[in-house]
């Protein structure tokens, strides 16, 4: 436990960033989860819109410092990927 009254302040600013970063990471990873439930299902028009949903998130985690740059990219990369081949396959029927 801190002793000084900045660093007391600091340890509750701390774990309130935590908190709200976890918030935010939990998010995104339920948004992923169902984009890539519903790219299993076959429902690309669901696909879709959860994807724009998902890279919305995800840049808004990137702008606010919770996510890493490059790691908002990959993730946008392999959904992005995974739906067009989805839609490709769907089109192709």
């Amino acid at each position: 436990m801190p002793n000084k009254k900045s660093a007391m302040k600091a340890l509750r600013q701390t774990q309130t960033r935590e908190a709200r970063n976890k918030r935010v990471k939990e998010n995104v990873t339920y948004l992923r989860r169902q984009a890539r439930k519903a790219l299993e299902s076959g429902d690309v028009k669901k696909a879709e819109a959860l994807a724009q949903s998902v890279i919305k998130s995800v840049d808004k985690a990137a702008q606010n410092g919770v996510l890493k740059k490059n790691t908002v990219s990959r993730i946008k990369s392999r959904l992005t990927i995974s739906v067009r081949k989805e839609v490709a396959k769907k089109s192709a029927k």
